[in-house]
């Protein structure tokens, strides 16, 4: 590339960073906010909110590149034709394909990072994320760790949790256990601790008392105790193995699903997904070259280019909606596939047979002229 390029190359990629970096600070605050309630109810410590949170990371990459390269392109060559300096580099000789070299090129840089990120990022990223929420959501250490307030992890025993601190310690412990009906337990302690043994689940508790009712004389049983337990390992075996959503697979399972029923059932789904992870990046290289078409391609104008930037917005937006709706009928019919590909594709030819198109004289004279000027 020549210095112009590379000058042109560095404008777009500090547009695009910087784009991209307000776009995922947006996004991830209200992916958080809708994460928050989650960790509040469960009692769990912020650094669960960050971890989930970032195993997000990956998808709103997906989403957002796009759109920040579409967004930088426009910036950047709006900007050279405002300074008058792509006018200088038209009278200089340079082709509108010469100039759409420097965003072609991080168009495709950015496209091949986006195909590693649907391929492997993603669905690693994503399947952490449902499985850390799922563990949280559906262990006994979740369902427990809920300070403040009554739960019944099980039939028959009410657990209360006055407090949790961040190492994992309980403290203002009731437990009141009617599994016995005859001989129901109540106890309370100062502090304790969810441990797993080999026998299972249990409460260990300290500096405690047991009260008991004898239900033969009807008196009260009063025991004090340093350390105790109570058994919970009947919960166990509640927690089933989930069936993995489509964009937790790799693209190998993604198209060629197990043979138990429910992979049959979902079959289509699976193996349209694939073909979105594989169609999705090819909007990267559309969304640029229509910004390019936009700008590039027409004759130059002093009042400015906000209708070709709207216009080139307009395009977008019928473009990605066009890409979501061909994506939904996919699940329903798999013969609609050619056209996620063919969409973004045909996109990118039509934009770039503008940009191929050379200017009338008059346009050349134009331009001199503005040069001059």
């Amino acid at each position: 590339m020549t210095a112009l390029h590379h000058y042109m190359f560095r404008q777009l990629v500090i547009a695009t960073l910087f784009v991209g970096g307000i776009l995922i600070c947006i996004v991830s605050l209200i992916r958080s906010l809708r994460l928050i309630d989650f960790v509040i109810n469960r009692g769990l410590p912020p650094t669960v909110l960050l971890q989930l949170t970032g195993l997000l990371i990956p998808s709103f990459l997906s989403i957002v590149l796009p759109i920040a390269l579409f967004t930088a392109t426009l910036f950047v060559y709006n900007k050279l034709i405002n300074d008058s300096e792509l006018v200088i580099m038209r009278s200089a000789g340079m082709s509108q394909r010469a100039l759409a070299i420097p965003a072609v090129l991080l168009a495709t840089i950015i496209t091949l990072l986006s195909f590693g990120l649907h391929l492997y990022w993603l669905p690693l990223s994503y399947s952490g994320f449902k499985d850390l929420r799922y563990s949280y959501q559906n262990t006994l250490g979740s369902v427990l760790l809920q300070q403040g307030r009554f739960n019944t992890p099980t039939d028959g025993v009410t657990v209360y949790v006055r407090a949790r601190e961040s190492d994992g310690d309980l403290l203002g412990i009731f437990v009141h256990d009617t599994r016995v009906p005859e001989r129901p337990v109540t106890i309370m302690a100062e502090r304790g601790a969810l441990v797993t043994s080999e026998t299972g689940a249990r409460v260990l508790m300290f500096n405690g008392n047991r009260q008991e009712i004898d239900t033969e004389s009807g008196r009260l049983v009063l025991l004090y105790f340093d350390q105790n337990s109570i058994d919970l390992s009947a919960l166990d075996g509640n927690v089933e193995p989930r069936w993995r959503d489509p964009q937790e697979r790799f693209i190998g399972d993604l198209f060629n699903p197990g043979d138990t029923a429910v992979e049959r059932f979902y079959r289509t789904n699976l193996i349209a997904e694939g073909h979105r992870r594989l169609s999705s990046p090819l909007l990267i290289f559309a969304f640029a070259s229509i910004a390019l078409a936009s700008l590039l391609s027409g004759e130059f104008s002093r009042r400015g280019q906000t209708r070709r930037i709207l216009a080139a917005v307009g395009v977008v937006v019928v473009l990605q909606s066009a890409a979501i709706a061909l994506a939904n009928l996919t699940i329903k019919s798999l013969a609609l596939v050619p056209l996620l590909y063919a969409l973004p594709i045909c996109t990118s030819l039509a934009a770039f047979l503008l940009l191929a198109r050379r200017p009338r004289r008059g346009r050349t004279h134009g331009i001199a002229a503005a040069a001059g000027a």
